[in-house]
C-alpha cells in the first residue's frame, strides 16, 4: 500500500521547484520514472495543486494510485504536499482513475482529485490526472501549476488529522451496475465474457464487478502486476488484444472487453475475432442512447469515422466534431451539453444518466446494455456497420522542423487552394473519396494522421494527396 511507502519528509521539501518541461503535457503530467520524474515532482505537484484548491475555496482532495511499481511512493510523496499545502486528503488506494473520478464526482466534501498513473504509457512512466471541482484539470491549468511550484506560490499551513483512508469501492460497484437497469437480463445470461485488464489497476475491480453479472466471465490478468508481463494494457493497439481474440477462435468466449493500464480506456472483441475501435463501440452507444434520447447531441473526436458522424445524423441525433484528448473533450460535453462521447483510443464519456468523465468499465456495462436493448449481438452490430478502407493512426516524426509548424504550414497551402477541410484539430481535408486528417501530436514530438474511403482505390488517392501536401514542406511520411 502506499499508505505504507517510506519517503523522507525532509528530503522533499521545499520551498520551490522546478518541473522538466517534458512533464507538462497537454492533458495531464506525465513522465519516466528516475529521468525526468521523482518523488521531489510529486510533492511540488502536491504543493501546487492544494494552492489552485485552496484558492478555489476548496479544503479537500481525493487520492488514487495504478499499479505501476512508481505508483506507491508518488502516491505518498503527493499527500506530504497535498497536507503541506493545507489540504484534507482522502486516500483511495490501489484503484483505476474512474473510481478517483467517482471518488470526486459522489461527495460534496471532495472538491479535488490525483490519480497518480502512466495510463497506457510504457512500464517506467508515470504521471498525474487531475480533476478540480468536477472540471478537468489541462493546458493552462498545467502551466500555472508549473508556474506556481518555480516561484513557490504556494499556501501553506497543515491540517490537524488531515488524511483519512476511504474505500468507495462498493459504492462505486453499486453506482456502475445501474447501466444495467431495466434490461431483460435473461437476454444476456446465455453470453460468455472475457474481461482482459492487462495487470493493470481495473483487474480487482473487474473480479468483483462479475459477480453481480449474469453470463458467465472469463478472466484474464486481473492480478495487478507494475511489470505488465503478459501484455502492456493499451486496448488501442491490436497487439494486446490477442488473448481475447484466441479465446473467440476457440470458442471459449462469445466476445471480450479489454481495458488499458488506469481502467478509462475500452477495447471490444467481437464473436469473430474483429476489434471494434473506439469510434465503433460508440456508434452502437449511441443508436441505443438515441432510441432513449431522441435528439441528442454526441460528440467524437477529430479521428472518427465519417460512418458514425453520418449515423448519428441519420439516426436523429446531432454529431460534434472534437479535437483529440480526453480532457478536451470532457471540457467540450460541459460547453455544449453533449450526453455521450468518445474517442478512437477507447475513451467513452457519459452525461446523460453519469458524471460526464471517462470509464471503461462503466462503457462496458453500458455496451452490454445497449445489445440488449437493441436487441442484437456486437456482432451483429459490427456487420450492420458499413465497411470502409482505413488507416490505423499513422504516427511518424518530424525533423528541423516543429510538428505544430509542420501542421500550420499545410493548413495554409490547403487554405490557399481552397480546400475543404475543418481545422478543428489539424486538418480534417475531405474530398470526393473520403478524408484524411493530419494533426500535431499534443503529447509527443510527432505528426499523426488518419485516411478513409469507401473504395480501396479511394484511400491510396486519398494517402497520396497527404503525401503531396507533406513533400511541399520537405517532409515524408
Amino acid at each position: 500500500m502506499a499508505d505504507d511507502c517510506a519517503i523522507d519528509p525532509g528530503a522533499l521539501r521545499c520551498n520551490a521547484h522546478t518541473f522538466d518541461p517534458g512533464l507538462l503535457r497537454a492533458y495531464d503530467m506525465r513522465g519516466v520514472w528516475g529521468q525526468n520524474l521523482g518523488l521531489r515532482d510529486a510533492y511540488s505537484v502536491g504543493r501546487s495543486f492544494a494552492t489552485c484548491v485552496r484558492r478555489a475555496g476548496g479544503r479537500c482532495v481525493a487520492v488514487g494510485y495504478d499499479g505501476r511499481i512508481s505508483s506507491p511512493a508518488l502516491e505518498s510523496a503527493l499527500v506530504l504536499g497535498l497536507c503541506d499545502g493545507g489540504i484534507a486528503v482522502r486516500r483511495i488506494g490501489l484503484c483505476p482513475t474512474p473510481l478517483l473520478y467517482y471518488a470526486v464526482a459522489s461527495s460534496d466534501e471532495v472538491h479535488g482529485g490525483i490519480e497518480v498513473t502512466g495510463s497506457h504509457n510504457p512500464k517506467d512512466h508515470n504521471g498525474f490526472k487531475m480533476d478540480l471541482g468536477g472540471q478537468p484539470f489541462f493546458g493552462d491549468d498545467i502551466v500555472e501549476l508549473g508556474r506556481m511550484a518555480a516561484t513557490g506560490d504556494w499556501c501553506g499551513g497543515r491540517l490537524s488529522g488531515a488524511v483519512e483512508q476511504a474505500d468507495v469501492s462498493g459504492a462505486y460497484i453499486t453506482r456502475i451496475l445501474h447501466a444495467l437497469d431495466g434490461i431483460d437480463r435473461a437476454g444476456i445470461e446465455h453470453l460468455r465474457i472475457g474481461w482482459d485488464t492487462g495487470n493493470g489497476a481495473a483487474g480487482p475491480l473487474v473480479e468483483r464487478l462479475v459477480r453481480h453479472l449474469p453470463g458467465t466471465h472469463v478472466l484474464f490478468y486481473t492480478a495487478v502486476d507494475g511489470h505488465f508481463p503478459h501484455h502492456h494494457p493499451d486496448p488501442s493497439d491490436a497487439a494486446n488484444l490477442g488473448d481475447l481474440i484466441a479465446a473467440v477462435a476457440a470458442g471459449t468466449i462469445d466476445f471480450g472487453f479489454a481495458f488499458d493500464g488506469d481502467g478509462d480506456r475500452l477495447g471490444v472483441v467481437d464473436g469473430r475475432g474483429r476489434i471494434l475501435w473506439g469510434d465503433q463501440i460508440l456508434l452502437i452507444l449511441a443508436r441505443d442512447l438515441l432510441q432513449r434520447r431522441p435528439g441528442a447531441l454526441i460528440m467524437a473526436d477529430v479521428k472518427a469515422s465519417q460512418v458514425l458522424f453520418d449515423t448519428v445524423a441519420a439516426l436523429g441525433g446531432t454529431a460534434l466534431m472534437a479535437p483529440t484528448g480526453h480532457s478536451l473533450i470532457k471540457s467540450g460535453m460541459k460547453l455544449t451539453g453533449a450526453v455521450l462521447a468518445g474517442e478512437m483510443t477507447g475513451h467513452l464519456f457519459f452525461a446523460d444518466d453519469f458524471y460526464g468523465h471517462d470509464d471503461a468499465l462503466y462503457g462496458a456495462l453500458r455496451l452490454l446494455a445497449a445489445t440488449a436493448r437493441l436487441g442484437q449481438s456486437l456482432t451483429a452490430l459490427r456487420d450492420a456497420m458499413p465497411e470502409t478502407h482505413s488507416t490505423p493512426e499513422l504516427r511518424f516524426a518530424v525533423q528541423d522542423i516543429d510538428a505544430h509548424a509542420a501542421v500550420a504550414a499545410v493548413i495554409a497551402a490547403l487554405q490557399a487552394d481552397g480546400e475543404a477541410f475543418a481545422a478543428i484539430d489539424g486538418a480534417r481535408v475531405t474530398t470526393p473519396d473520403g478524408w484524411w486528417l493530419l494533426r500535431a501530436s499534443n503529447t509527443e514530438s510527432l505528426l499523426t494522421a488518419r485516411a478513409e474511403s469507401l473504395t480501396e482505390a479511394g484511400l491510396a488517392r486519398l494517402l497520396d494527396a497527404l503525401d503531396r501536401r507533406l513533400s511541399h514542406i520537405g517532409i515524408r511520411r
